[in-house]
Protein backbone atom coordinates (compact mmCIF):
# COMPACT_ATOMS: atom_id res chain seq x y z
CA UNK A 1 0.00 0.00 0.00
CA UNK A 2 1.46 3.50 -0.76
CA UNK A 3 2.12 5.84 1.64
CA UNK A 4 1.24 8.86 -0.19
CA UNK A 5 -2.11 11.06 0.43
CA UNK A 6 -4.58 9.48 -2.23
CA UNK A 7 -5.54 11.24 -5.39
CA UNK A 8 -8.98 11.29 -4.85
CA UNK A 9 -10.81 13.52 -8.04
CA UNK A 10 -13.37 15.03 -5.36
CA UNK A 11 -11.76 15.35 -2.28
CA UNK A 12 -11.70 13.29 0.59
CA UNK A 13 -14.82 11.84 1.92
CA UNK A 14 -14.77 13.32 5.45
CA UNK A 15 -12.46 15.96 6.61
CA UNK A 16 -12.62 16.96 10.31
CA UNK A 17 -10.24 18.39 12.96
CA UNK A 18 -9.38 16.49 16.50
CA UNK A 19 -10.29 18.15 19.86
CA UNK A 20 -9.31 17.99 23.25
CA UNK A 21 -12.41 16.28 24.45
CA UNK A 22 -11.46 13.44 21.55
CA UNK A 23 -8.57 12.52 23.70
CA UNK A 24 -7.46 9.70 26.34
CA UNK A 25 -5.03 10.21 29.43
CA UNK A 26 -2.16 10.09 27.34
CA UNK A 27 -3.17 13.10 25.29
CA UNK A 28 -3.46 10.99 22.29
CA UNK A 29 -6.93 11.06 20.12
CA UNK A 30 -8.80 8.09 21.11
CA UNK A 31 -8.51 5.81 18.09
CA UNK A 32 -11.85 4.64 18.41
CA UNK A 33 -13.23 8.25 17.97
CA UNK A 34 -10.91 8.02 14.79
CA UNK A 35 -12.63 4.49 13.99
CA UNK A 36 -15.96 6.70 13.84
CA UNK A 37 -14.83 9.15 11.79
CA UNK A 38 -13.80 6.03 9.03
CA UNK A 39 -17.87 4.58 9.74
CA UNK A 40 -19.01 7.64 8.61
CA UNK A 41 -16.92 8.23 6.09
CA UNK A 42 -17.24 4.89 4.62
CA UNK A 43 -21.23 5.18 5.40
CA UNK A 44 -22.02 7.59 3.27
CA UNK A 45 -19.64 6.42 0.21
CA UNK A 46 -21.25 2.86 0.68
CA UNK A 47 -24.81 4.75 0.78
CA UNK A 48 -24.41 6.28 -2.13
CA UNK A 49 -23.82 3.25 -4.17
CA UNK A 50 -26.58 1.27 -2.35
CA UNK A 51 -29.23 4.19 -3.07
CA UNK A 52 -29.88 4.37 0.15
CA UNK A 53 -29.60 3.22 4.12
CA UNK A 54 -26.94 0.85 4.96
CA UNK A 55 -25.38 -0.15 7.96
CA UNK A 56 -21.75 -1.36 9.09
CA UNK A 57 -21.53 -5.55 9.47
CA UNK A 58 -17.71 -5.90 9.66
CA UNK A 59 -14.88 -4.57 10.02
CA UNK A 60 -11.50 -6.23 8.86
CA UNK A 61 -8.12 -5.76 7.97
CA UNK A 62 -7.86 -2.62 10.40
CA UNK A 63 -4.07 -1.07 11.31
CA UNK A 64 -3.51 1.50 13.60
CA UNK A 65 0.15 3.31 12.14
CA UNK A 66 0.38 5.99 13.86
CA UNK A 67 -1.52 7.91 16.54
CA UNK A 68 -3.16 11.55 15.98
CA UNK A 69 -2.52 14.86 18.17
CA UNK A 70 -4.94 17.27 19.32
CA UNK A 71 -5.66 19.87 16.15
CA UNK A 72 -4.59 17.49 13.76
CA UNK A 73 -6.63 17.80 10.43
CA UNK A 74 -7.87 14.04 9.94
CA UNK A 75 -9.05 13.37 6.63
CA UNK A 76 -10.83 9.89 5.52
CA UNK A 77 -10.60 8.37 1.77
CA UNK A 78 -13.08 6.13 0.87
CA UNK A 79 -12.62 3.06 -2.47
CA UNK A 80 -14.60 0.82 -3.51
CA UNK A 81 -13.06 -2.96 -3.56
CA UNK A 82 -15.89 -5.07 -3.78
CA UNK A 83 -19.94 -4.72 -4.76
CA UNK A 84 -21.93 -8.02 -4.03
CA UNK A 85 -25.68 -8.33 -4.41
CA UNK A 86 -26.73 -6.66 -0.79
CA UNK A 87 -23.34 -5.56 0.40
CA UNK A 88 -20.02 -3.85 -0.52
CA UNK A 89 -16.54 -3.60 0.94
CA UNK A 90 -14.76 -0.34 1.26
CA UNK A 91 -11.24 0.53 1.43
CA UNK A 92 -10.25 3.19 4.00
CA UNK A 93 -7.03 5.12 4.41
CA UNK A 94 -7.51 7.96 7.56
CA UNK A 95 -4.94 10.39 7.17
CA UNK A 96 -3.54 13.34 9.81
CA UNK A 97 -1.50 16.44 9.59
CA UNK A 98 -0.51 18.96 11.66
CA UNK A 99 -1.76 22.77 11.44
CA UNK A 100 0.43 23.95 8.91
CA UNK A 101 -1.17 21.32 6.62
CA UNK A 102 2.16 19.88 6.32
CA UNK A 103 3.48 16.12 7.25
CA UNK A 104 0.50 14.19 6.45
CA UNK A 105 0.94 10.65 7.65
CA UNK A 106 -1.22 7.76 6.89
CA UNK A 107 -2.76 6.93 10.82
CA UNK A 108 -4.84 4.35 10.09
CA UNK A 109 -6.36 2.03 7.52
CA UNK A 110 -8.69 -1.12 7.20
CA UNK A 111 -11.66 -2.27 5.09
CA UNK A 112 -15.36 -1.63 6.06
CA UNK A 113 -18.14 -3.98 5.42
CA UNK A 114 -21.65 -2.47 4.52
CA UNK A 115 -24.77 -3.57 3.60
CA UNK A 116 -28.49 -2.90 2.70
CA UNK A 117 -30.12 -6.48 3.55
CA UNK A 118 -30.99 -4.82 7.23
CA UNK A 119 -31.93 -1.79 6.12
CA UNK A 120 -35.48 -2.75 4.57
CA UNK A 121 -37.03 -3.51 8.03
CA UNK A 122 -35.41 0.03 9.53
CA UNK A 123 -37.15 1.45 6.91
CA UNK A 124 -40.91 0.38 7.27
CA UNK A 125 -40.07 1.56 11.16
CA UNK A 126 -39.14 5.22 10.56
Amino acid sequence: MPDQVPDVPCSPHLRTIAMPRDTNTGAAIFRAWTLSQMDLAGGTFAAQRAGGRVVTFSIEAMRFLHSVSIGDEVSCYCSLMETGDTSVAVRIETWARDRTGSDAQKVIEGVFDYTWRWTATANRTN
